[in-house]
């Protein structure tokens, strides 16, 4: 597989911010190096970035993601290594972790994701078994992944301070796959033990405006490194809250900020030359899965939902009913594979970008939500290059730059802007920068 195709009305553009980014590679790897040892990044994350060419950025940060099954796995040692990394700084002498998947027993592709994750922490050397939350499992229970593996998921128990399973396994690393959108259990609350990410981080408190408001520091303090305009890595957003879209309430409340973004992309555009058609995108403040999102370019359009519309947005995962939204700057995605739209999904585990795969989706438009039905998963067939590896230092950066060098990832090439290798490290910058700013999210929101 080689990149998605980019549209050749905008090629120039992109070629330009890749050769700024990666004329400053060592100032850029330098600056992350700094921004980790005064921030601790999060376990594990994915990042969803959208490329217009004249833009690119990131669109939503998933704290909790499910599709280990979906990166290649022939970087699974780079993944592993990465894997020791982020337990070793949380649990020094951790040797087992007990993961908490989400309830979704009947959703195999989950399932595959959950024995792809549970592989990757055993290749790393821990012992891992599965803690469900899920009132139908009383006792251990197969369950057959998607492609015909299996899983054994065990009830969660609880003894004081500390959960378990049935046995006494009780690992002092207790990691999340479950984002918390019915609620944080009570099983969980006041535990002893770590817990990863930190139950603060799951959709009951996590607020999406709160990560990019974090990200909108990230990003500033970014583009002056470059010396570029924040816009083209940045998109503007906005929160409205108050909203009950079966009732209509709020409806003009939003229909006002749908027109101010509007507004306010069209003069950047005109201030760039751009000639799109601006849009933004609703959705729900609290949520994954691509529920409660639509696409919009005028006001008009929120003001006339149909029932239809109104029952898509007005409840999430979980059947959570939908009172805030973000409405952020609609990206255009000018990259295509097969003729098909897609965006890069990058995967990270403590500082690391461990690898990733395009969404694409033939039924949707360069100017939809792609994390819809119908899409599908195409894995990099190479991983993704850190420049300026020689320049670290601490033992653990060593390992995981080595198992880099093994893995014969290649290095980015200034003199070539084609280079696959090129796009693919400006693609994990811009992951590292919301992986960034989801640490300071996750500070700032722990009070």
């Amino acid at each position: 597989m080689s990149l998605p195709v980019m549209s050749s009305t905008y090629i120039a553009q992109l070629q330009e911010f890749e050769r700024k980014i990666l004329s400053n590679q060592t100032k850029i790897e330098a600056w992350f190096r700094q921004q980790w040892a005064q921030h601790k990044p999060p376990f594990y994350g994915s990042v969803d970035i959208r490329n217009a060419g004249y833009k690119m950025a990131s669109i939503d940060m998933n704290l909790f993601p499910g599709g280990f099954n979906n990166l290649n796995p022939n970087f699974i040692q780079l993944a592993a290594h990465a894997a020791q990394d982020a337990v070793e700084r949380s649990c020094p002498q951790a040797k087992s972790v007990l993961i908490v998947p989400e309830n979704h027993t009947r959703n195999t592709f989950y399932l595959q994701n959950v024995y792809a994750l549970a592989n990757i922490l055993r290749s790393a050397g821990f012992e891992v078994r599965l803690g469900s939350l899920n009132p139908e499992i009383t006792e251990a229970t197969e369950f057959e992944t998607a492609l015909g593996d299996k899983i054994l998921l065990e009830p969660l128990q609880r003894t004081r301070e500390r959960v378990h399973l049935a046995d006494g396994f009780s690992p002092c690393l207790v990691l999340l796959n479950n984002d918390l959108s019915a609620g944080v259990p009570e099983i969980l609350q006041g535990i002893v033990q770590t817990v990863l990410p930190p139950l603060h981080g799951g959709w009951t408190t996590r607020r999406k405006t709160a990560h990019f408001a974090a990200y909108d520091q990230v990003a500033a303090e970014f583009a002056e490194l470059l010396g570029i305009d924040v816009w083209h890595i940045n998109p503007y957003f906005e929160q409205i809250g108050g909203l009950d879209f079966q009732e209509r309430e709020g409806e003009d409340a939003l229909a006002e900020a749908v027109e101010r973004m509007l507004a306010k992309i069209q003069a950047k555009y005109d201030e760039k030359g751009i000639a799109d058609k601006p849009f933004v995108i609703v959705k729900a403040d609290a949520g994954t899965y691509g529920m409660g999102v639509m696409s919009v370019k005028s006001a008009d359009e929120v003001r006339g939902l149909n029932r239809k519309n109104r029952n898509k947005m007005a409840k999430i995962k979980e059947g959570l009913e939908v009172s805030e939204v973000i409405v952020q700057e609609g990206i255009y995605t000018y990259e295509t594979l097969d003729g098909a739209v897609s965006e890069p999904v990058v995967y990270m585990m403590d500082r690391f970008v461990i690898g990733g795969f395009f969404r694409v989706h033939e039924g949707r438009a360069n100017d939809e939500n792609l994390n819809a039905g119908g899409m599908v998963f195409v894995p990099l067939n190479q991983a993704i290059p850190v420049a300026g590896a020689e320049e670290g230092s601490e033992e653990r950066c060593k390992r995981v730059f080595a198992q880099w060098d093994s893995l014969g990832v290649p290095q980015t090439n200034s003199a070539n802007p084609d280079c696959e290798c090129n796009r693919l490290y400006v693609y994990g910058v811009m992951a590292r920068l919301s992986l960034l700013a989801a640490s300071l999210e996750l500070v700032q929101t722990a009070g």
